[in-house]
């Protein structure tokens, strides 16, 4: 019977963990809901690049404007170029007509760049505000750089876990309180079964009075079968 041999190549020690060339991604669990007056916006906290978790801790609700806030998840770096890129647009457009861009608008801005550079970005994007014509507002603008807007949206990884229980559990006219706890408990079930998601669950409530921030960690975060 010949001798087993082993490929000289596999024997060669190979040193470089995934994550020294992974690009850092928010991939992630990320959350908006429309209510009578405003929205409610969450997302988890964790970075990764590869298998390495690189940052615990990332704030995802990114402001756009004094009302407009998106929520992030793809490439780090991508979406942080198209929160800034947008923002600038935004700014310059306020000056300009002396008045704050509508929700709508800044979702369209974000769709045209996410379209645009389709094929070289990795962005999913929801967009959620308040402004005077239309009130609270939640648009979903996934990789293809589509743009629709909905009653609630959910994006990242961490969102083809909960798709379920958010479509049982959402409904018609809920109060302020209701969308913070639905969001939080949607997102605690993300991250419980989503590896790329974790860390804390971040919130923001954005109505006419302005914008208000609550950071859900450790044993407040919802746990479910586990206890």
């Amino acid at each position: 019977m010949a001798a087993f041999s082993i490929p000289q190549a596999s024997l060669q020690p190979n040193y470089s963990p995934d994550w020294l060339s992974s690009e850092h991604l928010t991939g992630t669990s990320i959350m908006a809901v429309e209510f009578d007056g405003g929205v409610v916006i969450g997302a988890d906290s964790r970075t990764t690049t590869g298998a390495y978790i690189a940052n615990r801790v990332t704030d995802k609700l990114t402001k756009i404007t004094d009302n407009i806030y998106c929520c992030r998840s793809g490439s780090a770096a991508d979406t942080q170029a198209i929160a800034n890129i947008v923002k600038y647009y935004l700014d310059i457009q306020q000056i300009e007509l002396n008045e704050q861009a509508g929700v709508k608008m800044a979702a369209s801005v974000f769709r045209e760049f996410c379209y645009d550079y389709r094929d070289t970005l990795v962005a999913g994007i929801i967009v959620a505000g308040w402004d005077k014509h239309e009130g609270g507002q939640v648009y979903s603008i996934p990789l293809s750089g589509m743009c629709v807007r909905q009653p609630f949206a959910i994006g990242g990884s961490g969102s083809t876990y909960i798709y379920g229980y958010c479509d049982s559990q959402f409904k018609y006219g809920m109060t302020k309180e209701e969308c913070m706890s639905f969001v939080k408990h949607s997102l605690a079930l993300a991250m419980s079964r989503d590896g790329s998601s974790g860390g804390l669950i971040r919130l923001a409530s954005i109505e006419e009075s302005g914008v208000e921030r609550v950071v859900i960690a450790g044993d407040e975060i919802p746990r479910f079968f586990e206890d």
